[in-house]
Formats: C-alpha cells, structure tokens, sequence
C-alpha cells in the first residue's frame, strides 16, 4: 500500500481521477443554528454510508417487476427468483469465493455472524479479541467456550497473542477464530492473511468481519485465505436491511437451520404419530427461511459492481489523501488527541476517532452538527471494551454537555468513504479548529442522555 503522504499528493495533483461517487442525499440541506442553511457532510459514514445513486436507480429500475421468489409460476416471480440467484453469483465474484462456497443473504453484519455461531459444532471453541464491535464480539458467548484475548499493541503482536491462544487448546477439537478487517473505531487494518495462517495452522477456523473493509479495500477470500466473511449492506453503499455471509459450506449445511419455516424445508411430512418429519435445503436456502429480501440483495449486488468498477486502488488512494488531509490540519491543534491501536501511521480505512481536551464529546459533536452541519458519531461505537481501553480506564457515565466531567469520557469519530466531498472533510477540519479555538456560539442543554441545543438560543 503506497505511503498517505504520497498518496494525498497524487490525488491533489489529479483531482479529477478520483472523483466522489454520486450518492443520495449528497444536496440535503440543514438548518443551523445561527441561522441559515448548509449542504449537510455526512462524516459518520462508519455507521451507515449513504447509498450510491447507481443502486438506488436500479432499485426503482426493478421495483415495477418485484415478484416472490423461487416458488411462484409467473413472469415476474421467475424474473425475481433469477435476479435473486444472479445477485448471489455477484456477490461471490466480489468476495472472490473459492468453488464449493456459500453466499447466505441476512440482515446485517450482525445477523450474519449469530447465523455462524448457531451453526458452531457442539463444543467449538472461539477466539476473539476485546477489540471487536459488539457485533463480533457477543454472538459466542451462548455457543460454547470463548476466549477473549486482550487488544494488541502491534499487528505482529495480534499474531503472536493468537498463537499463543491456539497453541493451549484441544488439538482434535473445532475451533474458530472471529477478527475485524478494519476497526470501527479507529480505522486500522489488522493482519487478516497472518491471522488466518495461525488459525489454520493450529487447526482452527476463521471468520472476517469485514463490515469495515468491504466498502473501502477489496476483500478476496481466496487470497486472505479466509473461511467466511460477514458484511453489511448499509456500510456499502445499499439501503439499509441487507448483509452477507459468505464462505465455507459444511458448518452451514450440518447445523439447524438459523430460522425454521418456508424456504428452509425442501419437504415436510406428517406422520402417523402425529409428528412432523423434516427435510431441509443444503444450499444458503437452509439459513434464508420466509420471504427473502431480494430488493436488499439486488442492492447489494448492484453495490458490489460499482465499486468494482469504480476500482478500489483509486477509491482507497483518494480516502488516503481525505485521511491525511483531516490528520495534517489538526496536527498543530495539540487538545486533539488522536485514537490509534498500532501508532499513527498505521494504514488505515477513512475511519478517525479522537478526543479534544476541554470538551465532553457528546458536547462537541452536538456543535458540529448545530453550528456547522456536520454528522458525526460521538460515544464508545458499540466497542466498549476498545475505546475504554483506549481512553485510558472507565468511561463512566456521559456527563453533562459544556464540560468534561471525571470518568464521564467517551470519543467523537470522524468517518468517510466512496461519496465524501473534500469541501466536507476541509469544513469538519475549520470546524474542529475553530470550536477548539473559540469555543460553541450556543448553548446545549442534556435530554434523554443526549446533548442538543438549547432551544431557549444562547445565556
């Protein structure tokens, strides 16, 4: 990967080779509170991207045709059931499946890594380090033995924290091992191709959260070597209500099916003793039980093609350059702390959490936001044990909006991605400048745990 700093040249001397893509909402105007309106900069894109006018026109585009699929007789059923399937192939190309993979369509990153731990071999151990979103940290502990291993300093130090772990469980045992790609709260990449090479050469599994790298680095299973992968639709650039698990049959086709009902039962038999008799699907119909969301499938696929196409290698050069550009024009604004696992120069997705000296961060974001027209996150990002490790200790409650209080700390994170506009992130890096130099030209007030401005105008 090439240097931020060579990187953020190349771009400002091209602008126009890595152009934002078109997303919607990217005109939506808010009101501020000193009055007036903005374009509003969607910088908590960590959360939720918004979608790519290319997939919501083919959303519309197929709307008029939406139909049940893989059980009616007519047009527009067989044409949704092939858009369905074709949606599924599409998905595979863009993981870059082995042959023999399976592509579950689910919810969410979520829903697709609680699908993997109900399908868990009787007595599977789990890996997993403190470090994960909640998502990726939570779904094991009801599937058996867990272990949680500390947050590494280093990625080489990830690596030798997991093969330790590994080296002291039952050899002749399932085991699995859940890693990010990306880290939500600060945006690192960890070591997924070394972390891989451990588990299976300790005879363990693994899965790849790639929630946080699949909308911004091109993620091949055959090459990371990886057993599955989960992702999210909504964090790629498709509404929200889709997510993808990917990867190894044989778990998936030997567990119970994730949701039992129609779509799941290839045939169902009453028997004499008044029971029922079961036969389910071996395909990712198994786990797809009810009516699938193919408009969410459809959406995902279509994003899985534009950033094809658009090319990760000059999305991720441009999402450098927006990267060094925030870190570079708060590099002499020293109450701006930084948040960072592997150092600062580690690589990275566009992904910054920090914290500014002086300010509670619920406080400071509610600024941004009410003052500036920015949208960021403020909070522990559903990462608590990480951004507590990270700021130093408990974080306590959060505290009343104006000003810190002790053990009431929590972070602000900056995030964007394929659609950002550099007047976005240049707005973000005067704001933060200025609000730290001068401090909120309102008043806030805490409601329901939330600081907001006070409608009463300023003391």
């Amino acid at each position: 990967m090439p240097a931020a700093t060579a990187t953020a040249t190349a771009v400002a001397a091209e602008p126009s080779v890595c152009a934002p893509l078109p997303v919607l909402g990217r005109d939506v105007a808010v009101p501020l509170v000193t009055g007036g309106e903005v374009t509003y900069a969607a910088l908590d894109q960590a959360a939720s991207a918004p979608a790519l006018q290319r997939v919501w026109d083919d959303v519309a585009a197929y709307a008029p045709y939406y139909g049940s699929v893989h059980r009616g007789a007519g047009y527009l059923s067989q044409l949704s059931t092939d858009l369905f399937e074709n949606a599924r192939r599409t998905v595979a190309e863009f993981l870059d499946c082995r042959d023999g993979d399976e592509v579950v369509f689910t919810r969410s990153t979520t829903d697709s890594l609680n699908l993997l731990a109900a399908a868990l071999p009787d007595g599977c151990e789990v890996f997993v380090f403190e470090t994960e979103h909640h998502a990726a940290l939570l779904p094991w502990r009801r599937a058996g033995r867990v272990t949680f291993l500390d947050a590494p300093d280093s990625p080489a130090q990830a690596v030798a924290a997991l093969e330790r772990a590994l080296a002291d469980r039952d050899p002749y045992g399932p085991a699995l091992v859940c890693v990010t790609g990306a880290s939500n709260v600060t945006g690192e990449l960890w070591p997924v191709r070394e972390l891989a090479a451990a588990a299976h050469a300790h005879g363990a599994r693994i899965v790849l959260d790639a929630a946080q790298l699949a909308p911004h680095r091109a993620v091949s299973v055959r090459e990371l070597d990886v057993d599955w992968v989960a992702f999210s639709g909504h964090k790629l650039y498709a509404p929200f209500g889709s997510g993808v698990l990917a990867g190894r049959a044989d778990w998936l086709r030997e567990a119970e099916p994730y949701l039992a009902g129609g779509g799941a039962s290839r045939t169902v038999v009453r028997r004499a003793d008044g029971g029922v008799d079961v036969r389910w699907h071996e395909t990712a119909a198994r786990h797809e039980a009810g009516s699938p969301n193919v408009i969410g499938a459809y959406a995902v696929a279509s994003a899985c093609k534009a950033l094809t196409e658009a090319g990760f290698e000059a999305l991720a050069a441009r999402e450098d350059a927006l990267v060094c550009a925030v870190r570079e024009g708060l590099a002499d604004v020293p109450e701006v702390r930084f948040l960072s696992l592997f150092g600062d120069d580690a690589p990275r997705v566009g992904v910054l959490s920090f914290v500014v000296d002086g300010w509670n961060s619920s406080h400071f974001a509610a600024a941004l936001s009410a003052e500036y027209g920015i949208g960021v996150r403020d909070g522990l990002f559903c990462a608590h044990p990480l951004v507590r490790r990270l700021l130093g200790g408990d974080t306590g409650g959060a505290g009343e909006c104006g000003a810190p209080e002790p053990g009431a700390l929590n972070a602000i994170r900056v995030s964007f991605g394929a659609g950002t506009p550099e007047e976005h992130v240049a707005r973000f890096v005067r704001a933060v400048r200025e609000l730290v130099r001068d401090g909120a030209r309102w008043t806030y007030r805490t409601v329901d745990g939330r600081c907001v401005p006070d409608a009463s105008g300023r003391a």
